[in-house]
């Protein structure tokens, strides 16, 4: 398998859609990736490619010092493979680069698979967010992680 991580692109918005419909109850929508690429200063976006198809992708907004994690999904045919352990890898990486002291994210309570790969990169669940999901109103379980910086 060849997998490749990289800066996120415009021509990879239409499947990144695609891949928002298949993993969430609730997607983006495809013109809110645009607006993220081209308008929000804060948003860094990358994608994983698997032998040049797009697999899954991360996103995450730089606030000061913080970065909270916006999405991160992998397409369910590449699901498996370790991906997932990239893209967090590598948006944690990026932080660590650019001294960023903290991440957070928040993740479905009953999405026990995100949480248990989060808690493998040190991240750790701080509090609840009731009724967060608009969808079902399930709670969101809301994570931290303190980055070891240079």
């Amino acid at each position: 398998m060849d997998l490749v991580i990289r800066s996120i692109e415009e021509d990879d918005v239409d499947q990144i859609a695609e891949i928002e419909k298949e993993c969430f109850a609730t997607p983006w929508p495809r013109e809110a990736f645009l607006t993220e690429i081209r308008e929000n200063k804060l948003a860094r976006y990358i994608v994983a490619e698997v032998d040049g198809k797009l697999a899954g992708y991360g996103g995450m907004w730089l606030i000061i010092n913080e970065a909270h994690i916006t999405n991160i999904a992998v397409k369910k045919e590449y699901r498996g493979l370790g991906i997932g352990n990239r893209i967090v890898e590598s948006l944690i990486y990026y932080c660590t680069a650019h001294n960023i002291e903290r991440m957070t994210l928040e993740v479905r309570k009953s999405n026990i698979v995100a949480q248990n790969l989060y808690k493998k990169y040190g991240f750790v669940e701080y509090g609840i967010r009731p009724r967060y999901y608009a969808d079902n109103n399930e709670d969101a379980v809301i994570m931290w992680r303190t980055n070891k910086l240079r």
